[in-house]
């Protein structure tokens, strides 16, 4: 499997590579020069499950910002870098835990060069990122087009520069917003480099869409034993980014711990505002700490066949509500209680 022989790169205190588990990231939408309010979402992020968080720096304002940043919170910060290697500098002297940069367009052998030795002398681990949207024109003509080939080809170049400048703490991204395209990008270069790779699908869309397009693309590479840390790219609040890739890794048995929520999708006879409760126990169970299955059911009468994979469930109807173990009912209560009924269990759950 590929990401069992990746090269293990140390983030700040955290690791990926190796077969190490993979790690999940996210991106603050907030100014970096806004200090508090980047540790604000930071810290959001942190209590939802994110273990590597990115911050843009296009001015010194934000790369000073990112040094009061990392003092008040507890992952890896990563600097997102566009075009000046001067930011990138900066960065790593305010405490970046890793950069981002493009090697083609950080401006030119020299200053690529000068980041690289300061890298190197603080240890920091490179991201090299390509995107399928600012592929090179002449890779454009050389494949008639943006395909594959020419993302991985780009991605390896860049790779290649920083080898040139003897620094090989790197870590790869190749995105494109084209799922399939994206999917046989992570094949070729898998085949071809040893180096971790950041998976995710660039410019998904919204929160609907964008978790379709990530956890088809996400689901398609990470299955193919490919990508040692994640980011599930979406317009919205990066909380959302968090959960979807959480349950992306659980779903695949990448991940294990956190309740995962089963709920039916309703029928005619539900009695009982099931949209509403389901969304209420996803929430609820977010900061519990136990690996179980929890079943949320609408009708009293298949619900305790249907929860019966499910460790522990509940079902209601008729102002009524079940609570159901390995499905076998155990306590009837009244419907606007089972809510709470659930919680006290999950609360004094034995594993």
């Amino acid at each position: 499997m590929y990401r069992d022989n990746t090269k293990i790169i140390h983030i700040g205190d955290r690791i990926i590579g190796g077969g190490n588990p993979i790690l999940i990231q996210s991106m603050t939408n907030v100014p970096t020069e806004n200090t508090e309010a980047c540790v604000e979402q930071i810290l959001r992020l942190e209590e939802a499950g994110c273990e590597i968080i990115r911050c843009t720096v296009p001015t010194i304002e934000a790369a000073e910002s990112l040094g009061k940043i990392k003092r008040q919170v507890h992952i890896p910060v990563v600097a997102d870098i566009h075009f000046n290697y001067q930011m990138a500098i900066a960065a790593m002297e305010n405490g970046a835990d890793k950069i981002r940069i493009n090697p083609g367009n950080i401006g030119g052998r020299d200053n690529l060069e000068t980041v690289v030795k300061v890298a190197k002398e603080r240890n920091i681990p490179i991201r090299v990122g390509v995107n399928s949207g600012s592929l090179e024109k002449e890779l454009v003509e050389k494949y008639n087009g943006v395909t594959a080939q020419g993302i991985v080809e780009s991605a390896l170049d860049k790779v290649a520069m920083i080898e040139d400048c003897d620094y090989d703490n790197m870590v790869i991204s190749i995105k494109s917003s084209d799922v399939l395209m994206c999917v046989e990008a992570h094949k070729l270069i898998a085949s071809r480099t040893h180096y971790p790779l950041h998976v995710g699908i660039t410019e998904s869309g919204t929160v609907t869409s964008g978790n379709i397009k990530s956890a088809i693309g996400l689901g398609l590479i990470l299955n193919e034993g490919i990508g040692d840390t994640i980011r599930v790219s979406l317009t919205g609040d990066p909380v959302e980014e968090i959960k979807s890739a959480k349950l992306i890794l659980r779903t695949l048995g990448l991940r294990k711990g956190g309740i995962e929520v089963v709920s039916c999708p309703t029928c005619g006879r539900t009695k009982i505002d099931m949209i509403s409760l389901a969304n209420q126990v996803e929430n609820m169970v977010a900061g519990i700490p136990l690996d179980i299955k929890v079943a949320v059911m609408g009708c009293a009468v298949n619900g305790p066949g249907e929860a019966k994979e499910a460790d522990i469930g509940i079902a209601g109807g008729n102002g009524e509500g079940l609570l159901i173990k390995k499905g076998q009912i155990v306590k009837k209560v009244k419907e606007d209680q089972l809510l709470e009924t659930l919680k006290e269990e999950l609360l004094n759950w034995e594993q």
